[in-house]
């Protein structure tokens, strides 16, 4: 029996989403107007006014927002009330350019404690559940979202932050933890430092994880299931919109279901800005619909992922979207290619070696190189030359059967690539594409 957080909600009709969503947006094009100077002169260059918006088959008149209108206003420009009504701020890691700082009412902090419920709520969990956060707390969303979400289920909440592996091994086995949140990344670590500890995955109460912040694979996420014994979930969320929580899988693991209540999606050809029907290809397009603080129009996310409104076997009726495919803008473009890295973990999975991986890209006499850095497992190493050679050249052979493309593979010692516990760097461009 599939169990919900707000069950009326989460398995509305169609019908009533659209209700829902119908009324929200008009309020929400009205407070934006109202509060949000930098927006009202995207809308007025546009000749809208809040009367041309009626409902959400409005919705695609209004501008876009993306991450260089943040930084332009940043820190308060998009700010949508009083600084006074404001209890928090999160921020991106801010690996480019200037922060985004998001801003949260207590209205905005509860709506997005609602969502990481529903998310942990559909990957089992209940106020009997011993609920481990190893996300990064502070600015990073991935802690509080997560941390907030399991208070409102009742669960047992260890709020251990990222990093510190040992004490994360000691109060997993000690205190029992059922669910472990983290990225993916990190959740394969712990996997192998159980392993390293003489721990195999009976020896746990583990029996799900929630999952986010980075990009995975199908493959990556089996080998954590073996790993840990469990179940492992995906959650999607930004920042800017409010974290994890935007979308969760359910027991299906069939896609994402979006909170539709709280947030219209829509997909776009991101070279056009073309709203494209369902089932198509192309980057997801947010709408905050009763965010108060920092409520977004159509903010492009950057991520590439197909939408679905078949039926889910868990009863919730909101839409699915599926993993981001890649993002529209740190797609990698090699000799005239575009690769993406989840592929290049997709054909390692495949082959039987670890996602632990690097790409260095570099430019000599005007041509892109392109190296891959491989970590073996212990029982792939071998001492003999011949023998890693040739294990290179197969693994060369597949990803260019999948890149159409030629790296230069390195099968490397095990543990001797960085580890992050954090998100994982797995991209070193050395080229210098832009000024």
């Amino acid at each position: 029996m599939s169990r919900y957080y707000q069950q009326e909600i989460e398995t509305a009709s169609r019908e009533k989403i659209l209700e829902i969503q119908n009324e929200k947006i008009v309020r929400q094009v009205r407070h934006v107007w109202d509060n949000v100077p930098y927006y009202r002169h995207l809308m007025e260059e546009k000749g809208l006014t809040p009367a041309d918006i009626r409902g959400v088959e409005d919705i695609h008149k209004l501008p876009f927002l993306s991450k260089a209108d943040l930084r332009d206003a940043y820190p308060y420009g998009l700010l949508g009330t009083d600084l006074k009504n404001c209890v928090r701020i999160q921020s991106t890691s801010g690996t480019t350019g200037k922060r985004v700082v998001a801003f949260y009412t207590q209205h905005d902090v509860d709506l997005w404690e609602e969502c990481t419920a529903r998310a942990i709520v559909a990957a089992g969990g209940t106020e009997e559940d011993v609920l481990q956060v190893a996300y990064g707390y502070g600015l990073f969303t991935g802690g509080a979202g997560l941390h907030g979400g399991s208070h409102r289920v009742g669960c047992l909440t260890l709020p251990m932050s990222s990093g510190n592996t040992e004490r994360q091994i000691q109060f997993m086995m000690d205190l029992g933890t059922t669910i472990l949140c983290c990225t993916p990344s990190y959740a394969a670590y712990l996997g192998e430092s159980l392993a390293e500890r003489g721990y195999s995955p009976e020896d746990n109460r583990l029996r799900a994880g929630i999952f986010g912040a980075e990009p995975w694979t199908e493959e990556m996420r089996r080998d954590i299931e073996a790993k840990l014994g469990i179940k492992a979930y995906d959650i999607y969320g930004l920042t800017e919109i409010s974290g994890p929580g935007v979308a969760f899988e359910c027991e299906e693991q069939h896609g994402m279901h979006i909170n539709e209540d709280h947030f219209y999606v829509e997909i776009i050809n991101p070279e056009t800005g073309e709203v494209l029907p369902e089932g198509e290809k192309g980057e997801l397009v947010f709408t905050c619909l009763d965010k108060e603080a920092f409520p977004l129009l159509r903010y492009r996310t950057r991520d590439i992922c197909v939408l679905s409104r078949k039926k889910c076997s868990c009863g919730r009726t909101h839409v699915r979207m599926t993993k981001p495919m890649g993002r529209s803008d740190d797609m990698l473009i090699i000799r005239g290619v575009n690769v993406f890295p989840s592929q290049i973990e997709t054909v390692l999975l495949n082959e039987g070696y670890t996602p632990n991986y690097q790409i260095v890209l570099d430019r000599e006499r005007n041509t892109d190189t392109f190296d891959v850095y491989v970590e073996v497992s212990a029982n792939q190493f071998s001492d003999l030359m011949s023998q890693i050679q040739k294990m290179e050249k197969n693994l060369e052979g597949a990803l260019r059967t999948m890149l159409g493309i030629s790296p230069k593979v390195h099968l490397v010692a095990p543990k001797s690539i960085t580890r992050s516990e954090g998100k994982a760097v797995r991209v070193i461009d050395k080229r210098k594409l832009h000024d």
